[in-house]
């Protein structure tokens, strides 16, 4: 090789086969996210999502959507300032920003938000009120059913 890059296209398809295209992102979000309050510790937050095999739980103030704390948040945020964790709340955990889409937004606008702020999970919300979560995962199983995630479908529904 000369050092020049081969490219390979992600969806490969015979002339014959058609796929179908999603336009909205209820077609691929996740439903029913899980949600905690602002109080509830990261110890608790962590334990239901190693339990329910989850990324990102939603955080909660009544029904309206306060932020969205990951896995990563809790590693990045809390348990990398070391010292103990009891008390600690996923309030301290969730990012200042909260981005979020409509249902009705078309994917390509979740996708535009996903790069432009190096988000890897949205919550989805309907009328101020938290209705799904989608996922980098689900963006990259709709566009590439082959893929790794594609494979998996919904086993991971918080990927």
């Amino acid at each position: 090789m000369d050092g020049a890059c081969r490219w390979y296209p992600l969806v490969t398809r015979s002339s014959t086969e058609e796929r179908q295209v999603v336009r909205q992102v209820r077609e691929v979000m996740t439903d029913q996210p899980l949600g905690v309050g602002p109080g509830t510790t990261v110890q608790q937050v962590a334990t239901v999502m190693r339990d329910e095999n989850i990324r990102a739980v939603l955080v909660l103030e009544g029904s309206r959507l306060r932020g969205l704390v990951t896995d990563r948040d809790l590693t990045v945020r809390i348990l990398a300032d070391g010292g103990d964790v009891t008390g600690r709340t996923v309030a301290e955990a969730c990012g200042s920003e909260l981005v979020t889409v409509a249902p009705d937004d078309d994917v390509d606008r979740a996708v535009h938000l996903m790069r432009s702020k190096e988000l890897r999970r949205l919550p989805v919300v309907d009328d101020g009120q938290p209705v799904g979560i989608i996922a980098l995962g689900d963006l990259v199983a709709e566009r590439d059913p082959a893929s790794a995630p594609g494979r998996t479908g919904a086993a991971d529904p918080g990927a």
